[in-house]
């Protein structure tokens, strides 16, 4: 979870200072805005790139673990299905 959080502190921080520092400077508020969006995912883009990639193996690795556990209702149910007939009854006319 470090990772993603890590990650997003840097990604707000890329949007926050140049909107800050635009607003400081006296750039209209929306100016501002959209051009902090915009550098900020082009700095997120270039440099953050090892971050995005922790981050995206982590998500990796909480969505597939190493191990796949599989209790005694699962077991039944596959028991249950390798018995029947995979392909569908013909329909009567």
């Amino acid at each position: 979870m470090l990772p993603v959080i890590y990650y997003t502190v840097l990604r707000l921080l890329a949007f926050a200072v140049p909107l800050g520092l635009l607003i400081w400077v006296g750039v209209p508020p929306m100016w501002s805005a959209l051009v902090a969006a915009v550098t900020g995912l082009a700095v997120s883009l270039v440099f953050l790139r090892t971050s995005r990639e922790k981050v995206s193996g982590s998500l990796y690795e909480a969505r597939h673990p190493a191990y796949e556990h599989v209790g005694a209702d699962e077991e039944a149910e596959d028991d249950l299905y390798e018995d029947e007939d995979p392909r569908p009854a013909a329909p009567s006319a």
